[in-house]
């Protein structure tokens, strides 16, 4: 499919559904997250993560792919700023994102591959699930653009999915055996972690949704490793599919979920790289600071 024509349908399938409120006040998107008691303080975890590096105070942030903003943690983002900067193709979700933040907000209807922005010119950048919606071919190009706007001695941060991972046969066995106790059969047999990744490709060509590519952390580094200084950390090294297939609503399930966050900030560099979701930070160096030491 032509690049225009991917960036028509991302913006057509959120202006017409992704964004629309639903009859129980939630967004049509949150059919792609578990908004279960349960696994809430997981989830509000994960988001706050984001916040650990950026800086807690500067004039402009940047959300590169903003959508509605739609999450109460996602505010915590800009608190410390002066303005949030909300930037997406979707006309609706800067109008939803506009009722949540008012004058703190600035709106833009924009590509994340053809920015226009000055470089240096944000204390700091989010971009959460919105560089997957991004053609391959034009991907790196996507980080370097969104880097070069960050000003030095600041800090831009990623969040994404890996398309293949290290734990994807892990998660797909425990799924698998999850649904056999409860006696669910099992219709798609997954033998190893290169055939789950075909599958969840086809599952993010599905007409629910809109263009999705992710790629593997072994494809982030040898594209982008030379280029731009970053870590990949763990954002949520599991999916929504796991989380309603093995977390059970009871208190065990959460004792499960805080084993999981801890073992995620013991070990972050296994388990961004083999994860789920990458959260990918980007610390830009400040030469001026460099020469002070």
């Amino acid at each position: 499919m032509p690049t225009d024509q991917i960036k028509e349908e991302v913006s057509r399938f959120y202006n017409q559904i992704g964004w629309k409120q639903e009859t129980n006040g939630l967004y049509q998107n949150a059919q792609y997250e578990d908004l279960r008691e349960v696994s809430a303080e997981y989830i509000d975890r994960a988001h706050a993560r984001v916040s650990h590096h950026l800086s807690p105070t500067g004039k402009y942030l940047l959300d590169a792919g903003s959508g509605p903003v739609q999450y109460q943690a996602y505010l915590a983002y800009s608190a410390g700023y002066e303005h949030r900067v909300c930037m997406d193709l979707s006309f609706v979700a800067l109008v939803e994102a506009r009722k949540r933040l008012g004058d703190h907000g600035f709106y833009v209807v924009g590509d994340v591959t053809h920015l226009p922005f000055k470089r240096d010119s944000f204390d700091g950048i989010v971009a959460l699930h919105t560089i997957h919606h991004v053609p391959v071919a034009e991907k790196p190009d996507c980080y370097e653009e969104l880097y070069a706007c960050l000003k030095p001695g600041r800090t831009m941060v990623t969040v994404d999915g890996w398309h293949e991972h290290g734990l994807s046969w892990l998660w797909a066995l425990m799924i698998r055996v999850a649904d056999r106790l409860r006696g669910k059969r099992v219709k798609t047999e997954i033998k190893d972690s290169s055939k789950q990744a075909k599958v969840e490709k086809k599952e993010q060509q599905s007409p629910a949704g809109t263009f999705v590519i992710k790629n593997s952390a072994r494809w982030f580094k040898q594209t982008l490793g030379g280029k731009l200084p970053f870590k990949i950390l763990p954002w949520r090294s599991v999916s929504v599919h796991w989380l309603r297939s093995i977390v059970p609503d009871k208190p065990r399930g959460r004792r499960l979920l805080n084993c999981l966050y801890r073992l995620e900030d013991a070990f972050p560099r296994f388990f961004g790289e083999n994860g789920q979701y990458p959260m990918i930070v980007f610390n830009k160096p400040d030469p001026e600071r460099r020469g002070e030491h």
